[in-house]
């Protein structure tokens, strides 16, 4: 099976991509031991054209696949495209796709589940059955097989022949508009941004006070920085809770810093334990002015909780209904929110998912309309 290593024929294939209405993507990457995921292969499939490219080629320019990419009269379609997208927005230096179609996202909207795996998703739409024997071969070491070959290519085939069907049955219930609202957020370079000085967000805050948080949000940045610069897993630098335990203990010296139980010996002597103790300094000398700022969330009202379990019952009501998966119209922050606040700042009380579900959650709140059991079923009707 032939695999392009060199930049003139990517240059080809892409040019022949480039003449189609849409183009199936896929990737293969590690990402087990590094920070930064190793991509080791790129499957592409449009009309006729059906590519497998090797990044990892020796020379090879990746610019005529990033052209592709950035080209908007071609639909790029994806499933599941998070970390897709991501290796492409750091590779590409900024780079996302335009337009996009992500088939997980329709599949949703379409009510053919909830994150649905991409096995899974082809046998309903297109009756086949996907081989998953290589899905966890070692995709960087070269040769690649013909089985690892054959099954990346398949991965595109497949997607390539859903797209057109699960557009158009999008088309048929006016749900479009639905996904490209989820591709806009896909398109936003927040989605990809890997600021270290942001990354105290992924932990759950056990205090609000400015010296733990300024401890926090300055070990945290610390772990990011050391894990990109370094290329390895944040986890392998230190765990989340280690984080914790120096915003608690706030040491700033070595000896402080060898007396907690997450530090293993001897770090306290390393560079990386200077840098991390250079950190704590700075945002122990003013922790008000380095402290995140933080609202703590205010107490649910009264009778908040059972209304939230009402509401869970109106979306899986209405989400049957239409034949949509619940997460897409709303998450369970967004029903508490909506149960403590009838102008809640949530998705689910904006565009489609309002005029589907947040107008009816009001009429439950306000008590226009009431949820009954008929007949072995829920069902809701005008009071």
């Amino acid at each position: 099976m032939n695999v392009i290593t060199k930049t003139e024929a990517l240059a080809e294939a892409c040019a022949a991509l480039r003449q189609c209405e849409f183009v199936a993507i896929d990737t293969e990457f590690m990402r087990e031991s590094t920070y930064w995921p190793i991509l080791c292969l790129i499957q592409a499939a449009g009309g006729e054209t059906e590519v497998l490219i090797d990044p990892m080629a020796d020379g090879i320019d990746l610019e005529p696949f990033f052209e592709l990419l950035r080209d908007d009269s071609v639909v790029k379609v994806f499933h599941a495209a998070r970390q897709d997208l991501e290796i492409f927005y750091h590779k590409g230096k900024g780079l996302i796709p335009a337009p996009m179609f992500d088939s997980q996202v329709a599949a949703m909207a379409l009510g053919l589940g909830d994150s649905i795996a991409y096995d899974n998703l082809v046998r309903m739409v297109l009756k086949r059955n996907v081989e998953k024997g290589a899905r966890f071969t070692d995709w960087a070491r070269r040769p690649l097989s013909d089985h690892q070959l054959g099954y990346a290519l398949a991965d595109v085939t497949h997607l390539r022949d859903m797209y057109p069907i699960l557009r158009d049955r999008l088309a048929s219930k006016d749900r479009l508009s639905w996904v490209a609202e989820e591709m806009g957020i896909l398109s936003n370079p927040d989605t990809y941004a890997l600021n270290p000085d942001d990354q105290w967000k992924r932990l759950k805050l056990r205090k609000t006070t400015a010296k733990w948080l300024a401890g926090l949000k300055a070990a945290a940045a610390w772990r990011e920085h050391e894990a990109q610069t370094r290329d390895m897993p944040r986890q392998r630098v230190i765990k989340d809770e280690g984080l914790y335990e120096i915003a608690h203990a706030a040491p700033t010296s070595p000896e402080q810093l060898s007396q907690l139980r997450s530090i293993p010996r001897g770090f306290e002597r390393s560079k990386p334990a200077e840098r991390l103790l250079e950190a704590l300094k700075i945002a122990l000398s003013d922790p008000k002015k380095h402290a995140p700022s933080v609202t703590p969330p205010e107490p649910p009202p009264a009778g908040a909780g059972p209304t939230t379990e009402l509401l869970k019952v109106l979306l899986k009501l209405v989400a049957d209904d239409i034949g949509v998966a619940p997460r897409l119209i709303a998450t369970v922050p967004d029903l508490e929110a909506i149960a403590a606040k009838d102008d809640a700042d949530v998705a689910a009380m904006q565009g489609w998912r309002r005029d589907v579900f947040g107008e009816t959650a009001l009429k439950l709140k306000r008590g226009k309309i009431a949820l009954l059991l008929e007949n072995g079923k829920v069902v809701a009707r005008d009071v």
